[in-house]
This record gives structure tokens, sequence and C-alpha cells, in this order.
């Protein structure tokens, strides 16, 4: 069967997905998405994604077509009608069609585009989560502005790009000697002395769902956090070093720029976190 997606009101085939080309998200990246991940098939974190959502379109000062309940009700029912088990749900929405090119907002009453899709993906059991993975460097590049989970990803692409030709799983941008995050990632290490490091919140990154879940989860269980930035030398010097996103839950890292980190296989904590918030996105799932 097909898979079916939602458009801007009508759940269609994906082969019919469509929308116009004078669309502000495909002209101008005036666009903000989301990506939720599905486990047993159920949205995992959904609360936080969609409070990210909402927090994002107002920093564009765009209104959402739908309110948040009604999003997440398109939502399961996309999860629903695609069988779903484990895997993610894409949603953008768009400041939508005008009747031209232009820069500054619509002037008339033009409604924003919202649609999403699903796609498979057994993340739990995914082979990395055994062995890690390899990352690279690359300059970061991107907008003064990365608080904000805007469609304007090219500087994303091009790290991620980077990051397949080497070989390697995931690239950290770096600025001004320290990692921001990674290409579709938050970035953390675990010092010789136990303390797990993640850059602090702000607009140099996007406030990572699943990142902001770790720290909670670590947090409760009285394990030491620092939230600050921290070098590539620091995260090779380092016991442990990990990834956090919607699409990877917690994913070791075991080499940075063909340098091994730690023993080069993923650690004692890395793996502890991960089977911690699996159970906690197991038993909060909607």
């Amino acid at each position: 069967m097909e898979p079916i997606a939602y458009v801007n009101g009508a759940f269609v085939p994906l082969s019919e997905a469509k929308v116009s080309i004078l669309d502000r998200g495909f002209l101008f990246a005036d666009g903000i998405y989301e990506v939720a991940a599905v486990l047993d098939g159920k949205l995992i974190d959904n609360a936080s994604h969609l409070a990210r959502l909402q927090r994002s379109v107002g920093e564009i000062t765009l209104a959402l077509p739908e309110s948040l309940e009604r999003i997440q009700e398109i939502q399961k029912e996309l999860v629903k009608r695609n069988s779903v088990a484990n895997g993610l749900v894409y949603l953008e929405v768009t400041r939508g069609a005008d009747s031209g090119r232009d820069f500054v907002f619509p002037k008339n009453d033009v409604k924003p585009t919202l649609v999403m899709f699903t796609s498979e993906k057994d993340i739990v059991n995914a082979p990395s989560a055994r062995t890690g993975i390899s990352v690279i460097t690359v300059p970061d590049i991107r907008w003064a502005r990365r608080d904000i989970k805007s469609v304007a990803l090219l500087a994303q692409v091009l790290a991620k790009q980077a990051a397949a030709e080497a070989k390697a799983g995931e690239a950290w941008m770096i600025e001004d000697g320290k990692v921001t995050e990674g290409g579709s990632s938050s970035c953390f290490i675990l010092t010789q002395d136990d303390v797990i490091v993640t850059r602090q919140n702000g607009n140099e990154i996007l406030p990572g769902c699943t990142r902001k879940a770790v720290v909670k989860l670590a947090e409760e269980r009285q394990l030491r956090i620092e939230e600050r930035a921290f070098s590539v030398e620091e995260a090779l010097a380092a016991k442990e070093a990990f990834i956090t996103s919607a699409s990877l839950f917690v994913q070791a890292v075991v080499s940075i720029d063909g340098k091994k980190v730690g023993d080069g296989k993923p650690g004692l904590m890395t793996n502890r976190l991960r089977e911690i918030y699996v159970d906690f996105a197991r038993a909060t799932a909607v």
C-alpha cells in the first residue's frame, strides 16, 4: 500500500502530496519543521516537540493553521494509516503560497501550509547503537538564530554530505574553537571525572528535545551535569562522547576526525543513558 501523507487538511497518497511552487517554504525557506519519533506505534516525547514548534513559529511571527491538539491528532492518524510501528513523523509549516515572489510577508489572507508524512526506522535496534559512530568536524557556517527550527538547512546538508563522503555517521560543527552541535543532533561528552557536559541552550544551538529529556533524566539520577561549551580537544580527552536526537535517541560517538574517543567503543554511561531514555520513551509515549 502506498504511504499516506497529510497536506493542508487532506490525507492523500504520498505520490499525490504537492504544494505550490509559490509556497514561501520552497522560495524562501520561510517555514518551521519538527520530527517526532514513533516507538511501538506511539509518539515519543511529543509534547516537547509541539512546544518547540509553537516557540519556533512564534519567533518568526507565523501562525499555526491548526491547534497543537489537532496537529497531534493528525500525527497519530498518520501513524495509524501508515501502520508505523517504529519510525518518524515529519511535520512542516510554512507561511503559505502568495500570488508572486515577494520577500515581505503576504499582505492578503494567505493560509499557512501544513504538511506531514511518516517514515519507518527501527531506532532502538539500529546497529550503530551497538557499535557507535564516527564523526568529523566542520566549520559552523549557519545563521545566528539556530534556536529556531527553520527549514533552511543547506549548511547542515553540506555538513552531512561531508560526513557521508568521509564514511562518518555525523558532522560536529565548530565555531570559535568550540563544538556547537551536530548536523542533526546535540553533542555530549563524559569527562574523566564523570561529568556529563553539553553546550548550554542559546541562539547558537537548537534546543534539542531529546537533549532536554536526557539532561533531566540524568539530573533525576543525581548524575553530574555541566551545561557549557567544550572543544574537540576536550572531547578527545574524554571518557565518552555521544549525541542525542529524535531519530537516534542516545548514540555513542567512538571517534572524532579519525581519533578514538576512550577505547573506541560505546561507553558504560552512554549505554546506561540510552537504556534510561528508551524506558522513559516507552513509559510516556502517546
